[in-house]
This record gives C-alpha cells, sequence and structure tokens, in this order.
C-alpha cells in the first residue's frame, strides 16, 4: 500500500498569552479545524523556540536514558521475565487465527496472543499504520501523535518483532485502516477469527465495529476449508480484555452500574442487593487479580509471507524528525518497559521510597514512570502487580504503588465506567476568552514554562506538573480546556484518551465532578515542590544566574508579567487576586454531548 505522506511539523511547546502587546503572530479561534500548514500557532512556536536562549552550562544539556541498562543488559533481563512466564502447554485448534495488535505492543501476558495460538495451528501477528493516528486533533487541528510518541510507538512495534520472532513468530507490517487489511487477510489466509484487546474509547470502537462488519462480508470458499467448522461462513473478531489489573469480568457489580464520580465511587455502598460496603472494600474482598497468561516456548510456526514489511519513517508520517537532548529519554518496547520495572524494584530499590519522592518534578527516579509503556501496552498492569506482590510480602508499599502514576484508581474507573457506556460528559468549552485574537508567547510565570518545555523536549511531564499547567491554562488565562487536553494528546508519550481528557476536564470543573474552585496556586506549588528553583533553572538556563530563592519569582529579570494570577502574585502571597485575574465569559455556545471516551 501507498506510504502515508503528510505536511512536516515543529513540534514545541505550547505557550499561550492573553493581551499580549508586541509579539510575534496571533491565533484566531473561530475556526479551530484550521489545517496544519496553515495554522499560526505551529507557526508562532517555531518562531518563539529560535529566539530561546541556549545555556552553555552542561547542566542544560543533561540527559536520563529510561531505563538506563544497556541494551545486552535489557535483553537479558527481558529473556528472564519471558522465561519465568513460559510453561509447556499443546494447543488443540485447526486453520488460521489472525492476532491484530493494537494498544497492546507486548509478548508476555498477552491474551489475545495465547487464545489465538490456542486456536489455531498457524498464527499470523498484524499491526496496522492506521492513517487516522497521525491526523490533526477535532477542535484544533493539532497532530494527533507527535513525533516524539510516533518514534516511541515505532520502537514499540519493532521490538514486538523482535520479541516475536524469539517464539518464532514474525509480525506482519501493513500501511492503512485495519478494516480494510483484515478482512482481506483473513480471506487469504481462510483465517476463521482475528483476536484483538478490547478498547473502551470512541475512535477505537469505532474502528473495531467497522472491522467486524468487514468480517461479515468475508466467507470461507468453504465452510471447513481452513479446517474448522466457521457458523454461517462468517469470520468472528474476538475481543480480549486487557487494559486494567482488574479484569473487567471480575468485578463484583455491573460496569454499568458505577458512578460518574470517583468520590461517589469509594464512598458508595455495594452488596449483593444493595449498597452496605465501600465499593473499594468490595473489591478487594472479592475481586481476585489474574494471574499473568504464560505462553509456551514457541508459538510458530508463521504463515509462509514472502515480505512481512517494514515500518515508516517519521519524514514518511509527516512528522519531523525530533532527539531529546535533555531530560528524561524515554526507550520504546516491551523489552525497556520490562527493563524499567526490574530497575525501579530490584537494582534501584525505589520502591521503598516512593511515598517521599512521587511529587518530586526532576530527574528520572521520582516516581515510576511506566506509564508510557503502560498506555502503549508495551507493559501489562498484571506483571507490575505480580511483580510488586514478590517484593513486597508484607504488603507494606502495594498499596502506594496501585495509587501510583499508571494505576490510579480513577484512571482505571474511566475505562470501566466508559465500558459501561454510562457516564456521558459535554465536551463544551466551559470559560474561554471570547473568539477573537489571542497571542502565542511564553507564559512568564518560570514553573508553567518549565513543564511546558519538558513536555516538548521529552514527550513527558510530571503528575504534579500536569495540574498546575491545567489549572493557569484555564483559571488563570481562561482559555479553552480543550486547547490543552488536545496539545497533551500530541505530545504525551503516556498519552491514554480516558485519563488524558478525563482530567482536563476534572481539572476545568466541566467533567463528571463539574467544581468552578478547583485551583492549583503557582506560587504556592512553586514554594512547595521547587523551593530552590532546581526545576525551573533546569529547563530555563537563564535562571541559573539568579539566586536559588527567586528563581520561581524572577519578576523583570525574566518576562515582565502580562496575564495577572486569579489567586496569589508572583511574590508568593496567597491573597484573593480575582480583580486582576484573565477576562473569562462562560461560554454557552452549541454543546455537544458526546461520550466520556470522545477524543
Amino acid at each position: 500500500m501507498a506510504i502515508l505522506h503528510c505536511t512536516p511539523l515543529p513540534f514545541l511547546s505550547l505557550r499561550t498569552t492573553l493581551y499580549s502587546a508586541k509579539t510575534t503572530l496571533t491565533l484566531t479561534l473561530t475556526n479551530p479545524t484550521t489545517t496544519k500548514t496553515r495554522n499560526p500557532l505551529f507557526l508562532a512556536m517555531n518562531t518563539l523556540a529560535k529566539s530561546e536562549p541556549v545555556s552553555s552550562s552542561g547542566s542544560s544539556s543533561s540527559t536520563y536514558e529510561v531505563p538506563e541498562l544497556d541494551a545486552n543488559d535489557m535483553d537479558r533481563v527481558a529473556d528472564n521475565a519471558f522465561r519465568r512466564y513460559t510453561w509447556n502447554t499443546k494447543r488443540s485448534g485447526k486453520g488460521t487465527a489472525i492476532v491484530w495488535f493494537r494498544n497492546d505492543l507486548r509478548v508476555l501476558d498477552n491474551e489475545a496472543l495465547y487464545k489465538a495460538w490456542l486456536s489455531s495451528e498457524t498464527v499470523l501477528p498484524v499491526y496496522c499504520v492506521d492513517p487516522r493516528l497521525f491526523a490533526t486533533t477535532y477542535h484544533f487541528g493539532f497532530p494527533k501523535t507527535g513525533a516524539l510518541r510516533a518514534q516511541f510507538l515505532l520502537e514499540c512495534v519493532v521490538d514486538l518483532r523482535k520479541n516475536l520472532m524469539k517464539k518464532g513468530l514474525n509480525l506482519l507490517v501493513q500501511h492503512g485502516k485495519p478494516e480494510e487489511i483484515l478482512p482481506s487477510l483473513a480471506k487469504a489466509f481462510q483465517a476463521h477469527t482475528v483476536y484483538a484487546q478490547k478498547e473502551t474509547c470512541s475512535e477505537e470502537l469505532n474502528v473495531e465495529r467497522l472491522v467486524m462488519e468487514g468480517l461479515k462480508q468475508v466467507a470461507t470458499t468453504s465452510g471447513e476449508s481452513s479446517g474448522v467448522t466457521v457458523s454461517n461462513n462468517i469470520l468472528k473478531l474476538q475481543l480480549v480484555w486487557g487494559t486494567t489489573m482488574y479484569h473487567l469480568d471480575d468485578l463484583p457489580f455491573d460496569a454499568t452500574s458505577l458512578p460518574d464520580m470517583y468520590t461517589q465511587f469509594r464512598k458508595a455502598r455495594y452488596s449483593e442487593s444493595g449498597f452496605l460496603f465501600t465499593a473499594t472494600n468490595i473489591i478487594e474482598a472479592k475481586c481476585t487479580i489474574r494471574s499473568c497468561i504464560k505462553l509456551p516456548p514457541s508459538l510458530g510456526p508463521p504463515p509462509l509471507i514472502e515480505d512481512w514489511g517494514c515500518l515508516p519513517s517519521l519524514e514518511q508520517l509527516g512528522l519531523c524528525s525530533q532527539s531529546v537532548i535533555k531530560g528524561m529519554k524515554f526507550v520504546g518496547g516491551e523489552t525497556a518497559g520490562l527493563s524499567r520495572v526490574y530497575e525501579y524494584f530490584w537494582k534501584k530499590d525505589l520502591l521503598k521510597v516512593y511515598k517521599e519522592t512521587r511529587n518530586g518534578m526532576l530527574g528520572p527516579d521520582y516516581s515510576t514512570k511506566f506509564s508510557p509503556w503502560l498506555a502503549s501496552g508495551s507493559l501489562s498492569p498484571r506483571f507490575i502487580y505480580e511483580e510488586v506482590e514478590k517484593f513486597d510480602v508484607s504488603g507494606v508499599y502495594r498499596v502506594m504503588l496501585l495509587n501510583s502514576s499508571g494505576f490510579d484508581v480513577q484512571v482505571v474507573l474511566g475505562k470501566f465506567i466508559a465500558t459501561g457506556a454510562k457516564t456521558r460528559i459535554c465536551l463544551n468549552p466551559g470559560e474561554m476568552v471570547v473568539p477573537g485574537t489571542i497571542s502565542i508567547r511564553d507564559s512568564e510565570y518560570p514553573l508553567i514554562d518549565a513543564n511546558m518545555k519538558e513536555l516538548s523536549t521529552t514527550g513527558f511531564m510530571s503528575n504534579r506538573g500536569r495540574q498546575i499547567v491545567c489549572s493557569f491554562l484555564v483559571r488563570d488565562m481562561g482559555i479553552d480546556w480543550r486547547m490543552g487536553a488536545e496539545w497533551f494528546e500530541t505530545c504525551l508519550l503516556d498519552y491514554d484518551p480516558c485519563s488524558n481528557y478525563g482530567n482536563w476536564t476534572y481539572g476545568s470543573g466541566v467533567g463528571n465532578d463539574p467544581r468552578e474552585d478547583r485551583y492549583f496556586s503557582i506560587p504556592k506549588q512553586a514554594q512547595t515542590y521547587d523551593p530552590e528553583g532546581e526545576y525551573v533553572a533546569f529547563w530555563l538556563p537563564q535562571l541559573q544566574k539568579i539566586q536559588k530563592e527567586k528563581r520561581n519569582f524572577p519578576g523583570n529579570m525574566y518576562i515582565p508579567q502580562i496575564v495577572p494570577l486569579k489567586f496569589g502574585t508572583i511574590t508568593g502571597n496567597n491573597k484573593d487576586h480575582r480583580s486582576l485575574g484573565a477576562r473569562r465569559i462562560n461560554h454557552k455556545g452549541n454543546e455537544r454531548k458526546l461520550n466520556f471516551q470522545k477524543k
């Protein structure tokens, strides 16, 4: 199939400011569907990036590989993990089964892969480079997948192929839409079933529906021509739940009965006949986390295929290659993910200090950093849980980890709610600026700028930083929260629609838990989590010459203040400054009620 071609774009930080006088370009919000090539937001960011000062100090070019193990050590760690989860069993199936890899780019604990092997004589693993992943976001026309996440994703697929080959298989890489590719492959190889991981969000669910429709139209030449009787000559798409630590079928209540809000869920009382026990207690009491799936030593033989296909380059996907020259450089793939778990638990013994370090902002080890591999499915949540159990026989640290990034119960709840199709949110602008012109430039608050610089440079931002920048964009600047959510979708390596859009609606007060007073004071956050300005000085080298206690509040030594804070001043006082806040309106507009999982 033809390789995708798109217009290359710069992927730089989002820095938007109201009422600027002498800045480069303006963005008109009246046409959110502006194409990538003409969107002045990208042009402005490109101009700003060229003018950013570059420090000659050694710290400004510091990079941290995550994980820090070399390639040989990572292979040894992965091979040891595969051996622990290997057992000898016999397959009883006939014919050919297809495994459609999506957001489950791993071999270890992949139930769809195991079921495909068990039900067949030959397994055909397939990955589709779907052009829709590299289109633009719904409202503001940002790239859906930026260069950094695209590179991480490509590394994940390369590593998946390597690990499948160790198991006697290969990975067929196809360019195009799954609903066109999979029925064609199923017909060509006379497959009886396509196995895939079940997803929860609207765009993925729509693709599942289209694949099902395509498979229904493909019939084998004979009901038993593939060695297995196919009912009504219709191919099946069998979807397997594998995105969360708890299996959907093991919940002690129906997913459709879940409350809309996490607070309600936490306080709810459940029993077989009513509300008697807290939801969390009843899950712990009645729910068992399933063990990881064990695979046989070999999953072969693979089908006879002459050309297994190759992955596109970033340039062929319409993206500009971007090297991480500062901060954390995440290595994509299951091998790297397994190695990070080993490094965090066993080599560095960091779980013991997780509670004290989890609110950090600088360096690779203040939190687990598992989330990029969890988001791509390169790591299994159940595998991490089993590693915690081995490390923490007494259970002292288990609860702490299961509430960490990547295991946050609110994120897991979001996936269950989305699956139950119970909750709807209004993807409405909430409080936003009057459609007109706004300027694109630095925010003049070092803590905001440093976080956005880290995001655009590495594809990652601390949980603390995500809350702060969300509050600033929505509460202080009065900008449409969807702009921030879509920019995070572009940049984040660990992008997940449930957590990203759920957290942005939560922070902006327009989701299932609408509160207008959810606000993060920048001075307070800076003084609490970066008291000596180490984080901001790392990402903004021009602040290194300023006294540590003034780095977060440099005044005119940095950039003149343009947007006053809603609460607090840059000197750290937390007084109410409502009259100085950015002008905002309650934009009612034509609100569209969409699924919680709508991207």
